[in-house]
């Protein structure tokens, strides 16, 4: 896996998300309640602070939860709610180190289908459904893994030439792109929920 995304809009941190599976499956869980550059930079600023060059399952798994928090924490801290990102990540990792020996891309490297990977996304924490079908797309998308029926298990993410998700980021002006999609997804879900408060008459 060597790449290059555009997700972080930071050349360092971009850099770091094209050539190590775990720092995408970083960024993925912490695209939450934040902007998407701010959790995909994240993985860079925990490599930073740990002083490594990329991430390594074993040793974000081992570490003491709380020192591993108060990295997250520091300012600029790695995402809104630092400490309970802090946690999942350890347990992404700790997922990784008992079932695919630390080695991220093994999610991916020998699933035959796009259903069978979908559904390897699904279990890791920290991934629900709609997280787990965004990665499938941008696994098919931008890095290449695309194993049969991808695009149908990744759902309207999978679309071609959609602008719905990271998966569909491949610099400034489609970022913007998808921006916009979210703040209509968000406007339309509001319309709907007051729609469903105000009694028909």
């Amino acid at each position: 896996m060597d790449v290059t995304l555009h997700l972080a809009q930071d050349p360092d941190a971009d850099e770091l998300l094209g050539r190590s599976p775990l720092a995408a499956l970083v960024g993925m869980l912490l695209d939450q309640q934040v902007p998407m550059e701010w959790a995909f930079k994240g993985p860079r600023t925990i490599a930073d602070r740990l002083g490594a060059d990329d991430l390594d399952a074993h040793d974000i798994a081992a570490r003491d939860p709380e020192a591993f928090a108060a990295l997250l924490s520091e300012k600029p801290a790695v995402h809104r709610y630092p400490g309970s990102m802090a946690k999942r990540i350890q347990q992404l990792c700790q997922y990784l180190v008992e079932h695919y020996d630390g080695d991220a891309a093994a999610v991916w490297k020998d699933a035959g289908t796009g259903k069978e990977l979908l559904g390897r996304l699904e279990e890791l924490p920290g991934f629900g459904k709609q997280k787990a079908r965004i990665f499938l797309a941008l696994l098919g998308k931008r890095l290449g893994v695309r194993p049969t029926g991808w695009r149908e298990a990744a759902g309207a993410y999978g679309e071609p030439d959609s602008f719905r998700s990271v998966a569909d980021i491949t610099g400034p002006e489609s970022l913007a792109k998808v921006r916009a999609h979210k703040q209509e997804m968000k406007a339309a879900a509001k319309t709907a929920k007051a729609a469903k408060k105000t009694p028909s008459s």
